[in-house]
């Protein structure tokens, strides 16, 4: 009988792997929640059918292998992609084409995505590096009328017709700020990497942020992480949707009813940030009306602590931030939102609490968000808003 010793120097001759490298797992680096896409933000011509799209995302940690999701999830007949190259992006719609690789689906290079499915690449072998700009570039075949997509990518997309994706720059594209088909991106990470999951509305997804700066709050959040050695393996997966609610009506699935996707279903989640509840009131119509929503959102929260506690994950509260002064404003939305924060801040349900409210309020005026931190709604952050609230949480949280 051999001997351990010689099965295992067998093994390795015969290039066989006895596992999976125990001591790495899969963890999200990169994600945007998936919607159906509106009719005023669909691609512009000439369209994505028989054509390319380049997208740009720039990921959280890095490492040097990966898997890439795409969803089609809110269309009613099938998408199917030709070619799918990664690179590292150059900037623009430049690539490095050194780094160039083509993904495979189940070992094939065409995949047909089904109705109402998403899928997932066959693991790839790449050197992502941390906070880096990935170029996601699929030759497109046909494409349902109604696509999936993230309208909010606050990136550009390029789309250049026919077959061009070995190009090493789309110069003649027609640019597009949305997201279509792509969904999240994990890599294989050191046993000891995480996840932080934010689901959120447009104040998460960043709108008065800037184009193609990547500066919303979650990305100063990132950053601030891979600068402290404790938590340079700590993904940070973006799931905000503009106009989204957390109980009914917005635009995209309610956050109830996404929860299990956007959070649940990602890779290596260990810390959920809940930031989300101002578009459920701002479509109260009295004071009633807002009350009942304020403690249906309280039960929602709980519903969604509750679920993630199951699954080991830690939450953290995020509180509303100010509205007076935005189209949002009437006395009886402000109680509302200030019964919501108090029960965050002290009902002592979520693991901790971020104070974003605190962090980006006027001293002064308390109820309205400082001039120099709003975009010109008094309901969304500029840049600098988006700084002082990443810059307001404790990165010992995700120690």
């Amino acid at each position: 009988m051999a001997s351990t010793g010689g099965l295992l120097l067998l093994f390795l001759s015969c290039g066989i792997s006895i596992s999976d490298n125990p001591e790495k797992q899969w963890v999200g680096t990169w994600t945007t929640a998936p919607q159906l896409v509106e009719p005023r933000n669909m691609p512009p011509e000439p369209g994505l059918s028989n054509n390319t799209l380049r997208q740009i995302v720039r990921v959280s940690i890095g490492g040097d292998s990966l898997r890439i999701s795409f969803s089609n999830e809110f269309s009613s007949s099938p998408t199917v992609m030709r070619n799918v190259q990664i690179a590292a992006s150059k900037g623009g719609d430049s690539i490095d084409v050194s780094t160039a690789k083509t993904l495979k689906f189940n070992g094939k290079t065409q995949v047909e995505i089904k109705p109402n499915k998403g899928i997932t690449s066959d693991p790839i072998a790449f050197n992502l590096k941390e906070r880096g700009d990935l170029a996601i570039t699929i030759h497109i075949g046909n494409v349902p009328e109604d696509i999936t997509g993230h309208p909010g990518s606050r990136t550009t997309s390029y789309i250049i017709q026919g077959n061009k994706i070995n190009a090493p720059s789309f110069s003649e594209a027609i640019k597009t700020d949305h997201w279509y088909l792509i969904s999240g991106i994990d890599v294989k990470a050191p046993d000891s990497a995480a996840a932080v999951a934010i689901i959120g509305n447009s104040i998460t997804d960043g709108r008065g942020s800037g184009t193609n700066k990547q500066n919303r709050w979650p990305d100063v959040l990132s950053e601030r992480l891979l600068q402290k050695e404790d938590n340079r393996h700590i993904g940070v997966l973006n799931q905000g949707i503009g106009g989204n609610a957390v109980l009914k009506g917005g635009l995209g699935p309610t956050a109830l009813k996404r929860f299990n996707r956007d959070i649940l279903g990602q890779s290596g989640v260990r810390w959920l940030i809940i930031m989300e509840g101002v578009n459920d009131l701002g479509a109260t119509k009295d004071s009633a009306a807002a009350f009942e929503v304020a403690e249906d959102l309280i039960a929602a929260y709980n519903e969604m602590i509750n679920k993630a506690h199951e699954k080991d994950i830690k939450v953290y509260g995020g509180t509303i931030t100010p509205i007076k002064k935005s189209f949002y404003y009437t006395d009886f939305r402000e109680a509302a939102r200030e019964k919501i924060n108090n029960w965050i801040r002290t009902s002592g349900k979520f693991d901790a609490v971020i104070d974003f409210d605190k962090a980006i309020r006027n001293p002064e005026d308390t109820l309205v968000m400082l001039p120099e931190a709003q975009s010109g709604d008094y309901l969304h952050p500029n840049e600098r808003g988006y700084k002082m609230m990443g810059e307001a949480i404790d990165l010992s949280l995700f120690e």
